[in-house]
């Protein structure tokens, strides 16, 4: 499993690894049922505080990536719940589309980019 934090960032820390570990997921890179590795041995793999990494295991769980298992830790766990992702994703899109609009990006521009990033995912 491949972290890089970027500690320049204004993004924080614990989100920064929850984006990675959600587009590991994404691109098969990570699987259901897949172990992830321990709190301590994450933060010292990538040079970060045991607090950090055990808020974003605990975020990923809250968002239904993952589910924890006393005998083998943090486990990928897919929430198959449509009807919550979807809601969660026209509130995220809400957002991301009011940015744009302020930014004088049109529907096309919009729809030309989900087909390319969603060709990333087929």
């Amino acid at each position: 499993m491949y972290i890089e934090i970027d500690f320049d960032s204004d993004e924080a820390i614990y989100r920064q690894l929850c984006r990675q570990i959600i587009m590991q997921i994404a691109t098969n890179e990570l699987r259901e049922g897949d172990s992830l590795p321990s709190v301590r041995d994450m933060a010292q793999e990538i040079g970060i505080n045991m607090h950090t990494v055990n808020k974003a295991y605990s975020v990923l769980k809250e968002e239904g990536f993952l589910t924890v298992d006393r005998r083998r830790g943090a486990v990928v766990f897919i929430d198959k719940e449509k009807a919550r992702a979807m809601q969660e994703l026209r509130n995220d899109l809400t957002i991301a589309l009011a940015k744009a609009s302020c930014k004088h990006i049109t529907r096309e521009d919009v729809h030309d980019l989900i087909d390319e990033i969603c060709e990333e995912y087929e």
